[in-house]
This record gives structure tokens, C-alpha cells and sequence, in this order.
């Protein structure tokens, strides 16, 4: 484990974080466009598709956040980094949000400097295999190579679960997931190991996805969200409630199909509040009255947002779960808008 080099190149980006940290409102309106750091490629979270427009579940939190903040959620610009050059994209200035399955984390919150604006995907951490490996449990991979990639929290959760089942293991180190997925798939490592999402994600990509497994258990709380550099509460505040619109907007039934007839009016505040047709919640954030409303129409709410790209329904085929709204036994939980 590359320890030492992790947090040299963590405590850098914290002190490049205070050289790009104000008035990120002021440069997005003047140049026009949203800089969004996103995953180098992650089937269903952020990807390109075939005519090189980026799609997929974190990078329509940009999207989002570009319709509220300059009224056109093709405003964007986006810039794939890897888990080694995320934090220093966005602590430069070289992006003005990250949305790439990023971890909370104390260390990233406090002594990097980055304020992380909610959570989009709450997860944890998982292990892939081949079924040809017969292994059906973590606690099975004693002595197994793992792929792994560098600058991510992955590393010290893997340490600590193998250490802890006293068992070992050999890491394969790698940078990105599509180099996790080349190295796995030619049998350099017995298994990958990173969130249980990227997992799905990765798994679905495979020409034979159904040889492969991804093993019960899950070791660790992985609170994935996006985030903005410290210093800038205005900015903070506007990517928090646009998500918070977004996930707010499921809750009380507001769609992509029905959200212009409810902007009529309703008989709920809620609604209106969060629509701009009562109340004054977009001038408090710099913007225009309807900013939560083309936050939503572009791309639909939360619950559409991760059917259209990781749901059930997908070749990600993930289910809800935590990810479900409160009322539904899940973690979703937007504060009130009032």
C-alpha cells in the first residue's frame, strides 16, 4: 500500500484548495458553462455514449446544476479525472464541482477543504470474482490478489477487513476502472474490489456478465456525493439545493411529465416553494425564481434520474435500498424547503 503517497498527494490538493475558492457563481455566469469532474468512465454513473454526449446517474447532477445556475443543462463541460487527479481538479480550479462517486470522508471534508454538498448514492464497499473461482464469501479470499485502485478509500477498508478476518491478500494496483476491469478480466488479480455500484456497473459491461459474481459482503459505508471547494458557501449552497431539489421533487410527486402543469400553481406550499411560483427561495441563492424547476426538468427527479441509468430496469440493475426515499425505508431525506 502506496500510504505515504496517498496523503502526500491528498494534503497538496488541501493546499491548492484555497487558490480557486470564490465567487464560483460569478466565473460560471461569465464563462457560460458548467466545469464538471467526472469519472474517466463508469458505465451508468458517467460515461460518453456513443455520439460522445456524457450521460449517466452523477453526471445528471451536473446537468441539473447547469439548468438551475445558467438555464441550459447542456452547459456543461465535462472533464474525466481519475481518483489521482479528482481532488487536485477540483482544488486548482480546473473544475468547478466534482460528481464522480466520491467517498465523504473526515479527512477530505476537513483537512482537504472541500465542502461535499449531500449524498446522491449511499453505498459500500464489495468484492467481483469469477464464479469459476468457487469462492461464495470475502472471508474465502485468503492469499488472493486484489485489484485496487490507488487514492481511493478502498485501500485502507481493504486493509482492515483482511487484517481483521486475519487473512492476506497481494494488491494490484491500479488507476482507473477501466484498467480494473482490463487487469481482472485477463486473471491478474483472483478479484476487484471497490464500491458495490461501480461494481454493478462494471460487471454489466462484460460480454459474459452472469460468469461473475459480486460476494455478499459489504465492508464499509461508502457516502458518495458531490462536491465544491471550501471557502464559497454561495456555491456550496446552490449544488446542495439543487440536489436537494431533486430528491425533494420525488418525494412530493413532482416529474418530468407533470412538473409545467404543477407550476400553475398547487394547493401545496411545499410544491410552489420548490417550483418558485410562491416564496422567494432562488433569490436567497442568486437565482432566477425557477431554478429548482429547470434543475428537475432536466433530467426528472431523483427516482427517474436512477431508473433512466442504474435502476432495476438497466443492465446496472441495481435496486433501491438505501437509496430509497425516507417514507419508503430508505436514507433519502431532503430538508424542508421553507
Amino acid at each position: 500500500m502506496k500510504t505515504s503517497v496517498f496523503l502526500g498527494a491528498l494534503t497538496a490538493a488541501g493546499m491548492m484548495a484555497g487558490a480557486a475558492s470564490a465567487a464560483t457563481l460569478d466565473d460560471v455566469q461569465a464563462r457560460g458553462s458548467l466545469k464538471c469532474g467526472a469519472n474517466s468512465g463508469l458505465t451508468g454513473f458517467a460515461a460518453p455514449d456513443a455520439n460522445g454526449r456524457w450521460e449517466g446517474f452523477d453526471v445528471a447532477v451536473c446537468r441539473a446544476v447547469a439548468a438551475a445556475v445558467l438555464g441550459d443543462p447542456e452547459a456543461v463541460e465535462f472533464v474525466p479525472t481519475t481518483p489521482k487527479t479528482r481532488f487536485t481538479a477540483l482544488a486548482s480550479g480546473e473544475v468547478d464541482i466534482l460528481s464522480r462517486n466520491t467517498t465523504w470522508t473526515l479527512t477530505r471534508d476537513v483537512d482537504l477543504k472541500f465542502t461535499f454538498a449531500g449524498v446522491n448514492y449511499y453505498d459500500g464497499q464489495g468484492f467481483i470474482v469469477p464464479k469459476a473461482l468457487g469462492v461464495s464469501s470475502a472471508k474465502e479470499l485468503d492469499g488472493a490478489t486484489v485489484c485496487i485502485q490507488t487514492g481511493t478509500t478502498t485501500e485502507l477498508n481493504l486493509a482492515d477487513f483482511f487484517r481483521t478476518n486475519n487473512i492476506s491478500y497481494e494488491p494490484v494496483p491500479i488507476e482507473t476502472n477501466a484498467e480494473a476491469q482490463q487487469q481482472y478480466l485477463a486473471g491478474a488479480c483472483d478479484t476487484y474490489t471497490t464500491d458495490a455500484s461501480g461494481l454493478a456497473a462494471t460487471r454489466a459491461s462484460f460480454e459474459t456478465p452472469t460468469d461473475h459474481a459480486i460476494l455478499p459482503e459489504i465492508i464499509s459505508k461508502e457516502p458518495l456525493g458531490p462536491l465544491v471547494r471550501h471557502g464559497d458557501d454561495e456555491w456550496a449552497d446552490i449544488v446542495r439545493w439543487t440536489l436537494n431539489a431533486l430528491i425533494a421533487a420525488e418525494e412530493f410527486g413532482i416529474t418530468s411529465t407533470n412538473i409545467e402543469e404543477l407550476s400553475n400553481g398547487t394547493d401545496n406550499p411545499e410544491i410552489n416553494r420548490i417550483l418558485g411560483t410562491e416564496g422567494t427561495m432562488g433569490e436567497m441563492l442568486g437565482l432566477e425564481a425557477d431554478w429548482a424547476m429547470k434543475a428537475i426538468m432536466a433530467n426528472g427527479n431523483y427516482g427517474e434520474i436512477f431508473e433512466k441509468n442504474i435502476g432495476e430496469s438497466t443492465p446496472i440493475g441495481l435496486a433501491r435500498g438505501l437509496n430509497a426515499q425516507w417514507k419508503d425505508g430508505g436514507l433519502l431525506y431532503a430538508p424542508p424547503f421553507r
